[in-house]
C-alpha cells in the first residue's frame, strides 16, 4: 500500500534519484520501504494543478467541503491497524498513543466539516447603504473571507498524524477553501503516505478537483526552500523549531511576494509555584510534574521546562520530592537518534553552566534512543544573567529556578521570551497576592492553566494553541480549534455590488441561513429593500 512516491495531485510520481528510509527507533534499525524525494519539476506540476484547482475549489460549497473532510476522515479509520503499525514501526511511539492521536485528528476533520457546512465562520460583515445620509449618501459596503491560494505544510516531528498530513493545518485550509501541498515529514513518511493515499481517495469520491492535496516526500531541507519561495504559494504552516520556523519566516518575507508563516515553535512553558499551595501539597504537585516532565519521553511543546518558585522550606520538599519521584520513572523511546542525540546535546550544555546544580538525574542503563530524565536548578539571580538557560531542552528536562523573592520571580517572568502556555500552582486565596506577577505572566503566553499542567492541547473553539514570538510567528492566531481556520483566509469587501453577482453568505435573502452582522448588529433576517 505504501508505494514510497509522492502524490503529485491524485497522480503517484517519482522521478528523482534521491532515495531515503524511515528509522525504527524502538528496534533501532531503518525500515524497509524506499521512499523518492520529490524533483523540482515535479514539485512546479504539484503547485500548478494547486494553482488550476483554486479557481474551482474556492468556490465548493460549505456542504460539499464538509462531505471532503468527513471523507478523510472515513478512508482514515479505514487504514485500521496499518496505519498504526504503520505509526508505531516510525515513531516508537506506543500503540496507544498511535490510536489517541489517530482519534484526534478525524476529531479535528469533523470538527471543521461541522463548521464549514454551518458556514457562519466566514464573518459576512454587511453595511446597507444609505442614499439620504448627510453629508455624503453611504454607499453600500458587504466584507466575507476568503481564501488566500495554495498553502504548503510542514508535518511535525512528533505528531504523525495530528500536526502533519491531515492534521490541523491541513483540515483548517482544506476547510478554508486553499489547496494543500504536505511536506511530508521524512521521520514518518510512511504514515503520511498512507494518510495521504486517505485524502485523494476521499478527494476522489467526493469530486474534488484534481490538485486539492498533493504529498511531497524529502529528506533534507532544499524542497522546503524550494515550496516556499515558489510564487504560486500563498501561505505556511508550520509545527517544528524555532531555527527551522524562523528560517521559514525570512525566507517567505524576502520573496518578491512576501507571504505569512504561520509557525508553532520553541517554548519552555513556565510554571509559578506558589507558596501556599507548595506549603500544602508539595508532594502531590511533584508527582503531577515528575508525570508530565516525562510524557512521551517530553517531545512536546508544552513540555513543562521551566519551573519557578521563591525559596522556602516548602520549595526545597518540593524539589526533594520531584526528584525522588522523576527517578521512579522509566525513561521511553525518543522519535529517532537525532532527536535523542539533540537532547543530550542541549541538557548537558545547560548542565556545563556556572550556578547549574543538577538533582535529578537518571543513572540505569536504558535502551538505545531511550531518553534519560534530567532536573537541574538554579538561582533567580544566576537565571537572569545567562540567557543560555532559556534554551529549549527538546525532552524529559526541566529546570527549577529558585527566586529571592516575589520581586525577583517577577523580573525573571518578564525577562522570558514569548511561550506557549504558562502555569499558576495556586491557593485560592493567595493569587490577589501575586496579581502582578500573574499579569506579567500573561503577557509571556497564549494560554495560562491554573492548577494544571500544560502537557495535552484540548481541541475546542476557546483553546489558543500560539504565543508571542518565538512560540509563534503570529501570537493573534491558534495552531489548534476551529478558530485555525482564520489563518487561511483575508478579508475581501464588495462596494455597491449587485445583488445577484455577491457570494450567497452576502446575498440580501441570506439563501445559507448564516449568523451575519448587518448594520452591527448580528442577524440571520433577510435584508430587505
Amino acid at each position: 500500500m505504501i508505494t514510497g512516491k509522492n502524490y503529485i495531485g491524485s497522480k503517484l510520481s517519482a522521478k528523482g534519484n534521491i532515495t531515503f528510509t524511515t528509522f525504527n527507533p524502538e528496534s533501532n534499525k531503518d525500515n524497509t520501504i524506499v521512499f523518492t524525494e520529490v524533483t523540482s519539476a515535479e514539485i512546479d506540476e504539484a503547485i500548478a494543478l494547486a494553482i488550476k484547482c483554486f479557481q474551482e475549489y474556492k468556490s465548493i460549497s460549505g456542504l460539499k467541503k464538509a462531505g471532503f473532510l468527513n471523507a478523510i476522515a472515513n478512508e482514515i479509520l479505514a487504514l485500521d491497524d496499518v496505519l498504526i503499525q504503520t505509526y508505531c514501526l516510525e515513531s516508537g511511539l506506543p500503540e496507544e498513543r498511535a490510536k489517541g492521536e489517530r482519534a484526534r485528528t478525524i476529531g479535528q476533520l469533523r470538527n471543521f466539516a461541522n463548521l464549514v457546512s454551518e458556514g457562519s465562520w466566514v464573518e459576512a460583515t454587511i453595511d446597507t447603504a444609505n442614499p439620504y445620509r448627510k453629508p455624503i449618501p453611504k454607499l453600500d459596503i458587504r466584507k466575507v473571507s476568503i481564501p488566500l491560494g495554495p498553502v504548503v505544510v510542514f508535518g511535525a516531528s512528533n505528531f504523525p498524524l495530528a500536526y502533519s498530513t491531515a492534521g490541523g493545518d491541513t483540515a483548517a485550509a482544506l476547510a478554508a477553501g486553499c489547496p494543500v501541498l504536505v511536506k511530508s515529514h521524512p521521520m514518518h513518511a510512511g504514515t503520511g503516505a498512507l494518510v495521504a493515499s486517505a485524502i485523494i481517495k476521499a478527494a476522489k469520491k467526493t469530486g474534488m478537483p484534481n490538485g486539492v492535496f498533493s504529498n511531497l516526500n524529502s529528506a533534507g531541507v532544499k524542497v522546503g526552500q524550494q515550496l516556499v519561495l515558489h510564487p504560486g504559494i500563498k501561505a505556511v504552516g508550520f509545527t517544528g523549531s524555532t531555527k527551522a520556523g524562523r528560517a521559514l519566516l525570512d525566507l517567505a518575507a524576502k520573496r518578491e511576494e512576501p507571504i505569512p508563516v504561520f509557525a508553532e515553535m520553541g517554548s519552555i512553558n513556565p510554571v509559578v509555584l506558589l507558596p501556599k499551595a507548595l506549603e500544602n501539597r508539595h508532594k502531590e504537585i511533584a508527582k503531577t510534574f515528575a508525570n508530565s516532565i516525562t510524557l512521551g519521553a517530553g517531545q512536546f511543546c508544552t513540555n513543562p521546562g521551566l519551573l519557578l518558585g521563591v525559596k522556602s522550606e516548602s520549595l526545597a520538599n518540593f524539589i526533594d520530592h520531584l526528584s525522588e519521584e522523576i527517578l521512579t520513572i522509566n525513561p521511553t523511546c525518543m522519535l529517532h537518534p537525532s532527536m535523542k542525540d539533540k537532547y543530550e546535546i542541549n541538557q548537558k550544555k545547560i548542565v556545563s553552566q556556572e550556578h547549574v546544580s543538577v538533582v535529578a538525574d537518571y543513572q540505569k542503563i536504558a535502551k538505545a534512543n531511550y531518553a534519560e530524565q534530567v532536573v537541574v536548578t538554579v538561582k533567580g539571580k544566576d537565571f537572569l544573567t545567562n540567557p543560555i538557560l532559556n534554551l529549549e531542552v527538546f525532552g524529559p528536562f526541566s529546570m527549577i529556578v529558585q527566586c529571592e523573592n516575589k520581586n525577583e520571580l517577577q523580573e525573571v517572568i518578564t525577562n522570558l521570551e514569548g511561550q506557549l502556555t504558562g502555569t499558576v500552582i495556586s491557593e485560592d486565596d493567595e493569587l490577589s497576592d501575586f496579581s502582578e506577577v500573574i499579569s506579567s505572566l500573561q503577557n509571556k503566553v497564549g494560554r495560562i492553566i491554573f492548577n494544571g499542567v500544560p502537557t495535552g492541547v484540548e481541541v475546542c473553539e476557546s483553546m489558543v494553541h500560539g504565543g508571542p514570538y518565538p512560540a509563534s510567528t503570529d501570537s493573534r492566531f491558534s495552531a489548534v480549534g476551529i478558530s485555525s481556520i482564520k489563518r487561511w483566509v483575508r478579508p475581501f469587501s464588495y462596494q455597491s455590488w449587485p445583488n445577484h453577482l455577491l457570494p450567497k453568505e452576502l446575498q440580501n435573502d441570506n439563501p445559507l441561513k448564516i449568523f451575519r452582522t448587518v448594520n452591527r448588529k448580528s442577524t440571520k433576517d433577510e435584508i430587505k429593500k
